[in-house]
């Protein structure tokens, strides 16, 4: 599967637009990681953690999305991109959506 965020690929020629996918992720935060990441905060830099849960967020979402675009027979997804929104304190979702498209070679 060709995943993109271009809306067209070099060297391929889009046949049909199947049309949106999607896939999403929501994750929590951990009380055992909340407090390191508080303590990180005082001193200062990056608080891995987080960055850890939103980069396995990422590509859950990645993943799925891809998945959704297998399901309706798509061999690439162009105008990829990333939203995220808080559900509840403490609760994200991380969402990748693009278009689902039919492309072959040039």
């Amino acid at each position: 599967m060709i995943v993109t965020t271009s809306p067209d690929l070099p060297g391929h020629k889009i046949l049909e637009a199947i049309g949106i996918v999607k896939g999403s992720s929501i994750r929590a935060r951990h009380i055992g990681k909340d407090i390191i990441a508080g303590l990180r905060n005082i001193v200062g830099g990056e608080i891995h953690e987080y960055s850890k849960l939103l980069a396995e967020s990422r590509e859950q979402a990645l993943d799925r999305m891809i998945e959704n675009a297998n399901e309706k027979g798509a061999n690439a997804i162009i105008s990829v991109r990333f939203t995220t929104s808080v559900l509840m304190g403490g609760a994200a979702e991380m969402m990748a959506y693009g278009t689902a498209v039919i492309t072959e070679k040039e």
